[in-house]
């Protein structure tokens, strides 16, 4: 559920008409849902409930400030994977020990930032992280908390690009080798070892290979135990899918997870985190766009938007799929045209969807994309010299420029011609 709906004939954000925000701030834009992200949010808290836990958010799904503050004072921690996403989650007012510190390439600066400005864990991904994280600790006189990430072999069946529990794929050190992993950690200066951590892909629709992941991280957990280790908290990572298309894409439910969960590690009394995205900020956000042409080709009919493949790349690098909407509430009683949807970026792969039914639609008529608060914005570049667009949240019936689109002046002044030219 989100609360993007037609009403009046016209498609809101809440109870604000995004025609509305066009108009004041021009297209292309984003626009996020403050209700949704606090009921997607909800969602987690419920079906965790019982449970010893903590929600860290995935920045990198949508990593603008009003976002992680609206989270944060929802009781939210973060999960960071870099240097720059750690110093956004404290901007937004989020402390330390609410920042879990994730990847595979953490440089001995972002360690010590993390080490300095406060961290929950950090989840290492490979012995010599490891042993670099020693060597920056101890230097500082400081112990840094640590889960290690393990790859259990497990394949998502996500799409290949986002999947990252399989052995080939460059995430965490493989399972078998936990043990010895966790007893070179244990005697190292500067780390105390706290948890194991876990995460096998994005946009998973199936619960199974959280299960099996889970079942191997239960099983391992016991033996961690017995060899000695202070095994206090798991992290199962984040990954839960939303439905794209909203025809045949049917996720299971956050609370089908948490029974998972529950079952899986009932009794071992440690500390649940979960790293969620996708699923909080997906839906509670839109991509809003102009239509310039309607160019007839060869066997095809081109409808090209403002928006573009450097606002919006998953559909580009992922072949992704986005419900696109008028935001005229069309007539049912009319028959849909069949288009490809395309940007103005140089580039044939700059394409949205191709022969996909909509309303009739000329030049002028506004559309929206669902499901576009996730790696929507956080990915965008500014590819031909694009602006980077405008980033919009909604309460009730207040709306707010969250991120302003650059002047060309801004961005031609970041660059600079040498005096020998």
């Amino acid at each position: 559920m989100d609360h993007f709906v037609y009403r009046d004939g016209q498609l809101h954000a809440e109870d604000v008409p995004l025609a509305e925000i066009a108009r004041a701030v021009g297209t292309p834009f984003y626009c996020y849902s403050d209700a949704t992200l606090t009921r997607h949010f909800g969602l987690f808290g419920q079906a965790l409930a019982g449970l010893d836990h903590l929600i860290c958010y995935a920045v990198k799904a949508n990593s603008n400030l009003a976002v992680l503050r609206r989270l944060g004072d929802l009781g939210a921690g973060m999960d960071v994977v870099s240097g720059g996403e750690y110093r956004r989650a404290r901007a937004a007012g989020v402390p330390g020990e609410r920042i879990v510190f994730s990847g595979v390439g953490k440089t001995r600066e972002e360690m010590r930032l993390a080490l300095e400005g406060g961290i929950r864990q950090f989840n290492v991904e490979s012995d010599p992280e490891l042993e670099a994280l020693s060597e920056v600790a101890a230097s500082m006189g400081a112990t840094a908390p640590i889960a290690l990430r393990l790859n259990p072999d497990v394949d998502a069946g996500t799409h290949d690009k986002i999947a990252t529990g399989r052995r080939e794929d460059k995430f965490g050190v493989p399972i078998a080798r936990a043990r010895e992993i966790y007893a070179r950690a244990a005697a190292l200066p500067g780390i105390a070892v706290v948890g194991a951590d876990m995460h096998i892909g994005s946009q998973l629709t199936d619960l199974a290979p959280f299960e099996a992941a889970y079942t191997k991280l239960a099983d391992l957990t016991r033996a961690l135990r017995a060899d000695g280790h202070a095994i206090t908290r798991l992290d199962l990572g984040g990954g839960l899918g939303i439905p794209y298309s909203r025809s045949n894409e049917v996720p299971p439910l956050p609370l089908d997870y948490g029974a998972l969960v529950k079952r899986i590690f009932a009794g071992m009394d440690v500390e649940i985190e979960i790293e969620p995205g996708r699923l909080i900020v997906g839906n509670a956000g839109v991509l809003v766009s102009q239509v310039i042409y309607d160019k007839p080709g060869e066997g095809r009919r081109f409808l090209i938007l403002d928006a573009a493949m450097n606002d919006l790349i998953r559909p580009a690098m992922y072949g992704a799929y986005h419900d696109i909407v008028p935001l005229t509430e069309p007539d049912p009683a009319i028959a849909p045209e069949v288009f490809d949807i395309v940007g103005p970026v140089c580039e044939s792969g700059d394409t949205f969807a191709r022969g996909r039914p909509l309303p009739p639609l000329v030049a002028g008529d506004l559309v929206a994309f669902r499901s576009a608060g996730a790696y929507g914005a956080v990915m965008a570049s500014e590819y031909n010299t694009r602006p980077l667009i405008p980033e919009v949240m909604v309460r009730g019936d207040q709306f707010a420029v969250i991120r302003a689109r650059p002047t060309f002046d801004e961005m031609l002044a970041r660059d600079t011609i040498p005096e020998w030219l």
